[in-house]
């Protein structure tokens, strides 16, 4: 009978550990970059535009955003995480910006911190991400536990985070993601909402994105490696030396955010693709726009905002908000869609 509340305490504790390493550790990647460095935007110093007529607005998932911003999922389950929720989603609700929330597993085995999560009370038109871990797909949890965590959040969409690395390195992580498409599949078939395919910080490869693809997932998350690396978090968390190797080993294990992009937008022209992982900047965003993202996710900045106040995190939002106006004025264009389609930006050979 204490086995689930064992659980959910184990859960609830993790929560709080991850958001107290990303802040006062260093847990970025040491050598694995995103790989946006190797690009750079074509200057136009004749622009032929109004700066004031610059438009960042755009759709994902069939939902206006006034920027192609996502607060990337982070947190949730304790009174800190539900602090930094709040401060996050009432900016967003501002900026018309997505926003996704951290695994919601820690609801479903402690209903009482769900609170922590539902922000649509602070976010009535954001469009709003729910979040699970796929491999919990084969851990009992099924159609009415993703229903829950939609419903808790009033969620536009569904994340799917996928974590073999991390798995492996946690203590007691869920290693077994044998099966797992096929369970994505029939999720995905019954699932009100769209369900978006998501990494943690090692990258999607064309190959399995086309797997999800084809299983009907609606959009994918590159997460690519070059930001925080959970291989380095839960080495700070480790129990004993093996794990503590394991972390430190991976550290700068994945796929670069910017060849996740470009490789699964070659063999997939038209599926919505958020693009995350190391992106500090607005410039980073508009690159990885050019590069073929829809919109791009930013978590560790977003993170460090929130954890002081939410005119932190506002404030952070309007530089992100002018970074991305900037290079649209100094490439000569004046939407995002025209950016895509300029060839501006260009590979350093």
């Amino acid at each position: 009978m204490n086995a689930p509340t064992n659980i959910s305490a184990q859960t609830q504790n993790r929560k709080a550990d991850h958001i107290r390493i990303c802040l006062e550790e260093d847990v970025q990647c040491d050598q694995i970059t995103n790989g946006l460095e190797r690009y750079r935007f074509t200057h136009c110093c004749l622009p032929e535009l109004n700066h004031d007529d610059i438009d960042l607005s755009t759709t994902f998932l069939g939902k206006h955003l006034g920027a192609p911003l996502l607060i990337s999922s982070m947190t949730g389950g304790t009174e800190q995480a539900g602090i930094i929720n709040q401060r996050l989603a009432q900016v967003a609700q501002h900026y018309k910006i997505a926003m996704g929330v951290g695994s919601q597993r820690v609801a479903v085995e402690k209903p009482e911190v769900a609170d922590t999560f539902a922000v649509r009370k602070y976010a009535p038109d954001v469009l709003l991400f729910a979040n699970l871990g796929a491999v919990q797909l084969n851990y009992k949890y099924g159609l009415d536990e993703c229903l829950r965590v939609v419903d808790i959040l009033e969620a536009d969409a569904l994340i799917l985070h996928i974590n073999p690395l991390q798995e492996c390195i946690q203590s007691k992580g869920d290693t077994n993601f044998w099966g797992l498409l096929d369970k994505i599949y029939k999720l995905c078939s019954k699932l009100p909402v769209p369900v978006i395919a998501k990494e943690v910080g090692n990258g999607i490869s064309a190959a399995i994105a086309q797997k999800l693809i084809a299983a009907g997932v609606a959009a994918i998350d590159v997460a690519g490696a070059g930001g925080t690396s959970w291989a380095k978090v839960e080495s700070e968390r480790a129990e004993n030396p093996l794990q503590r190797r394991l972390g430190r080993t991976f550290a700068d294990w994945g796929l670069p955010t910017a060849e996740c992009i470009t490789t699964i937008r070659a063999i997939a022209p038209n599926v919505p693709l958020i693009a995350s992982g190391g992106l500090r900047h607005g410039l980073d965003v508009a690159a990885a726009i050019a590069l073929g993202a829809d919109i791009a996710g930013l978590a560790m900045p977003f993170l460090q905002a929130a954890a002081t106040s939410e005119t932190a995190v506002a404030e952070l939002a309007e530089v992100l908000i002018a970074e991305i106006t900037t290079v649209l004025f100094c490439t000569g264009n004046a939407t995002l869609y025209q950016l895509k389609h300029s060839g501006s930006l260009q590979r350093i050979e």
